[in-house]
């Protein structure tokens, strides 16, 4: 059983925080250039991947639960759960910033150009990089 929850761990991780990270990654651009469609793709990957994140986490928890031995309450531990819970507030605000993004563009207005949310993606996607990071580091080199 944990060597499943273990695979089931990594999987997530590889196949929901990678593409999630290029997309929020690749928004900024999307932005420049005006491309609505591409920005509405972004925004659409980002809110799926987003929600397969949290299967990192719930695999994580479970597995920690499962091994025991005071697994969770280690500092490295308690450091990339309250890191990941900071970065799933971090998409959050990227969803919403390209939602208002695709708003932006869409409208008739030449006046809003999505400056403000183009640099607030392009911000706070390079710290949700850093952070994955972070956690990987954390998950690879404890104690």
């Amino acid at each position: 059983m944990p060597s499943l929850l273990l695979w089931l761990h990594i999987g997530f991780a590889i196949f929901t925080i990678g593409p999630v990270t290029a997309a929020t990654m690749s928004a900024p651009r999307a932005i420049r250039t005006k491309n609505v469609p591409a920005l509405q793709f972004i925004q659409r990957l980002t809110r799926i991947y987003s929600l397969g994140s949290l299967g990192v986490f719930v695999f994580g928890l479970v597995l920690g639960i499962v091994l025991g031995d005071g697994l969770l309450g280690r500092w490295y531990m308690t450091a990339s759960m309250t890191l990941f819970i900071v970065a799933a507030v971090m998409l959050v605000i990227i969803d919403r910033d390209l939602r208002t993004a695709v708003q932006a563009l869409s409208s008739e207005s030449a006046d809003d150009d999505a400056k403000v949310q183009n640099g607030r993606i392009a911000a706070i996607s390079g710290l949700l990089s850093v952070i994955w990071l972070v956690i990987l580091f954390l998950m690879v080199v404890p104690e």
